[in-house]
């Protein structure tokens, strides 16, 4: 997500500073835009001079303090909340007292994060889609300590990106995740109860709904630890039974089965 992100904004005419933990991490991340810009390039999607421009815009650094002048920083660290709030508090000593931070969450309350700030006003969640640089929609998400000058902030950002940002309330799983992962979770109980294989129920969903892929494709590509947490997170908020992670789903995740960040999931990747 985070190379995503920076191809969008640095697309968008934004200087982007990319952090990681690690040089090589943060490495990785500038050859993961490098390489889908490339694949534009050959597809005749943007002119050489276009990405070299975009490239340009963004830097790569292990140094929380070179975010210090940034307008805005959207964090996309692991759907975690004691990590996310750890990062908030570091992230509130080194930035200027204007930043906008945000939290790409697609779950956990952002007003947690906010709290472990000195600055709640000036939080709020920037959820982008994966693939970034593809899905339109933005879930630009209102705690209720953000001010209304960092909303619209936000949402501008969005706008400027080219997106479709749609303003919700800071609620678990906010609009499509709290639609989605029990659908998700579902389909998972129908092949732990035998009702299908996966690739008959992939095929019904896509044949009979008109997904452009079926729900156990759709699970190894958001990553199955990834769509543990986010059930673990609805059920928490609500204790609807719909979002109680089903046990073959949680066992796949005990056997570091995560879908095609592993190579392998509910399909295997590495013939691929």
């Amino acid at each position: 997500m985070g190379s995503g992100i920076a191809e969008v904004a640095a697309s968008s005419g934004h200087t982007v500073v990319l952090r990681s933990r690690s040089q090589s991490a943060a490495d990785a991340m500038v050859a993961g835009l490098e390489k889908s810009l490339n694949r534009q390039v050959e597809k005749g999607k943007r002119t050489e001079s276009e990405r070299d421009q975009v490239l340009s815009r963004v830097s790569a650094t292990t140094d929380l303090a070179d975010l210090a002048d940034c307008d805005l920083v959207i964090e996309s660290v692991v759907e975690d909340l004691a990590v996310k709030k750890h990062l908030f508090t570091e992230l509130d000593r080194t930035c200027g007292a204007a930043t906008i931070l945000a939290s790409n969450t697609s779950t956990l309350p952002v007003v947690e994060l906010a709290m472990e700030t000195g600055r709640p006003d000036k939080v709020c969640g920037i959820h982008f889609f994966n693939p970034a640089p593809v899905m339109t929609l933005v879930e630009i998400v209102r705690p209720i300590t953000a001010s209304p000058e960092t909303m619209a902030a936000a949402l501008a950002f969005a706008e400027t990106c080219g997106k479709e940002p749609v303003e919700v309330k800071d609620q678990a799983g906010f609009i499509v995740n709290a639609l989605l992962f029990p659908y998700l979770n579902n389909a998972v109980r129908l092949l732990e109860q035998g009702v299908a294989s996966k690739e008959g129920i992939d095929a019904a969903m896509k044949g009979g709904c008109g997904f452009p892929m079926g729900p156990f494709a759709l699970l190894d590509l958001v990553g199955l630890d990834t769509s543990l947490a986010i059930l673990d997170a609805l059920y928490d908020e609500f204790r609807d039974p719909n979002y109680a992670a089903v046990p073959l789903l949680r066992r796949m995740v005990s056997a570091e089965l995560y879908g095609r960040k592993s190579g392998e999931g509910f399909y295997d990747y590495h013939k691929r």
